[in-house]
């Protein structure tokens, strides 16, 4: 399996696990969040930057070859979601703080998939 390939389905696998967490923080009443409005927030953009069809995608055209060119236009589409949302967390530090290392290790990610 060539490393690109393992590099868009590592990036997949970790966008799944950041949508899960999210969904699950929104929907648990959890103290370490006092403003759940923040993370609805972060939800909102997820949908509306299609973070799951992304993954999907990139672990469906990743699972046998590997399509540089989808491969590269799905990662863009993402980072600029991504950016998004790791700056409205920055701006609310205070509330969000635990969206940080998830944020970190995505921007690693994509980072690692550029050209």
């Amino acid at each position: 399996m060539n490393f690109e390939m393992q590099k868009a389905i590592m990036l997949a696998e970790n966008i799944n696990d950041f949508i899960q967490y999210v969904q699950r923080n929104d929907k648990i009443k959890n103290s370490l969040y006092p403003n759940k409005d923040r993370i609805y927030q972060i939800k909102l953009w997820m949908e509306e930057y299609k973070f799951q069809i992304i993954a999907d995608e990139l672990l469906r055209i990743n699972q046998f070859s590997w399509d540089e060119k989808y491969t590269y236009y799905l990662v863009d589409q993402f980072q600029k979601g991504i950016n998004i949302i790791d700056e409205y967390v920055t701006n609310h530090h205070d509330d969000l703080f635990l969206f940080t290392a998830r944020l970190y290790t995505l921007k690693n990610l994509i980072q690692l998939l550029q050209k």
